[in-house]
């Protein structure tokens, strides 16, 4: 049985510097993502596209959703398989090539590189494993058009 769920949010331009978009370099391009219930979060395109780097710009959170979204399936999967994770930390990166003046710019791929730390030895290879299952399942890299890849780290605590 399909459920359908909806997202809404609110982008604020912030970036009119008192003569608006009269030119390419007359504007920034700041911005506010609003979320009822939740704190706003300041972005800006990325410092190549005349951004502010110390914001969070739409490709920043492209690899976000991918690596948040992986790591919340890989976790449930993980407790259903009993599997203990004591530890998740993901570097994640994303190339894009951008075309300016024709098509547009897209992303190429995604690679997610967690590193994951178990509790016993005998749960490494699961562990492993459960990223495959947890990349089929997870809803933003299903509506990708570029390849997302997963390089697992997995790392036995030591006492």
């Amino acid at each position: 049985m399909s459920r359908t769920h909806h997202y809404t949010l609110t982008v604020t331009w912030t970036g009119n510097t008192g003569t608006g978009t009269s030119n390419a370099a007359a504007y920034a391009r700041s911005h506010t993502l609003t979320v009822n219930g939740k704190e706003p979060l300041e972005c800006s395109s990325d410092t190549a596209f005349r951004g502010d780097a110390s914001k969070y710009n739409p490709e920043d959170m492209m690899v976000y959703a991918l690596s948040s979204c992986h790591m919340l399936w890989y976790l449930h999967l993980c407790a259903d398989a009993g599997v203990i994770v004591t530890n998740y930390e993901d570097h994640a990166a994303g190339t894009m090539v951008d075309s300016w003046g024709t098509e547009g710019g897209r992303f190429t791929e995604v690679i997610l590189k967690p590193v994951i730390t178990v509790t016993h030895e005998d749960m490494v290879t699961t562990a492993i494993q459960l990223h495959e299952a947890a990349h089929k399942k997870c809803f933003i890299a299903n509506s990708c058009n570029f390849p997302v890849h997963h390089q697992p780290e997995v790392i036995v605590a030591t006492r």
